[in-house]
């Protein structure tokens, strides 16, 4: 029998950035470029996506690659995830490999008449547990970097990364594709009924295991609402993913709903993910 799941008490807060989430001046820069989407997977969507390089990276050999969802969230340099400067320490010294971030926004419909806002298409595109979205990863979004880019195909060598939604995206992705994605990292995922999330416990359990990895980081503090309890539903993830001998992680703070913990853990999780 496998070993019985054990809730974790939470790891208290304040959560710091460490100098691996800092600039460093003897680390190589990687460059980030930004462009604009049109999907036709998701059609009418406009999004905007950015592909961080890292300085090592030749095209004599093919390159790592993870995708980031709610990608300029990722990418921003001052916010609490930091990408760019964590992917350039821990490259730099050796602790991942060489690897080119993908980080693409949701996608949107842009306003109908000059007094309308954009429509979000974000809730469909993350939270549904079709794979419209791994279809649209992989016919649109990683093919534009690849042709630029030589990227890696191995599912070992591919990580997805995601918060709220995005997470429970980043699993769906890895789930429905693990001979395209064998690693996810996932940040106080919703794993809740938004549209479904919540059935992932129990379908873990009466699934075979796939080969994937996965780092989850959660809070005690996070939310509880009617689409369920993301603390809770992130313990039952961790616990059923135990259960059926998957290579996974549990962070659980006290944090509440927001990026704070794991931007301040993000150069541990993909140490850990990319071992």
């Amino acid at each position: 029998m496998p070993e019985r799941f054990v809730i974790p008490t939470p790891i208290p807060g304040p959560y710091a950035h460490g100098p691996l989430s800092q600039r460093q001046a003897d680390v190589p820069r990687g460059t980030v470029t930004s462009a604009q989407w049109l999907s036709t997977i998701f059609p009418g969507t406009h999004r905007e996506y950015f592909v961080y390089v890292p300085a090592q990276y030749t095209p004599d050999k093919p390159a790592n690659l993870m995708v980031f969802q709610d990608g300029g969230g990722y990418a921003n340099e001052t916010g609490d995830m930091r990408v760019p400067i964590v992917f350039d320490n821990l490259i730099h010294q050796g602790k991942m490999p060489v690897t080119i971030a993908l980080m693409i926004n949701p996608g949107y419909f842009p306003p109908v008449a000059p007094d309308k806002q954009p429509v979000s298409n974000r809730s469909f595109e993350y939270d549904t547990l079709s794979d419209q979205y791994v279809r649209f990863l992989l016919e649109e979004m990683i093919p534009a970097v690849a042709g630029k880019y030589r990227l890696a195909n191995d599912p070992s060598c591919r990580a997805i990364c995601g918060a709220s939604s995005g997470g429970i995206c980043s699993w769906t992705v890895a789930w429905q594709r693990p001979d395209a994605f064998g690693k996810v990292l996932s940040h106080v995922g919703s794993f809740a009924d938004i549209r479904g999330g919540h059935v992932y416990p129990t379908l873990l359990r009466k699934t075979p295991p796939k080969p994937i990895r996965c780092f989850l980081q959660a809070g005690s503090m996070d939310l509880e609402v009617g689409w369920g309890s993301w603390p809770l539903a992130n313990l039952e993830m961790a616990a059923s993913m135990q259960f059926m001998g998957y290579d996974y992680k549990l962070v659980f703070g006290d944090g509440a709903h927001d990026y704070k913990h794991g931007g301040a853990i993000l150069p541990e999780s993909l140490i850990w993910l990319w071992r």
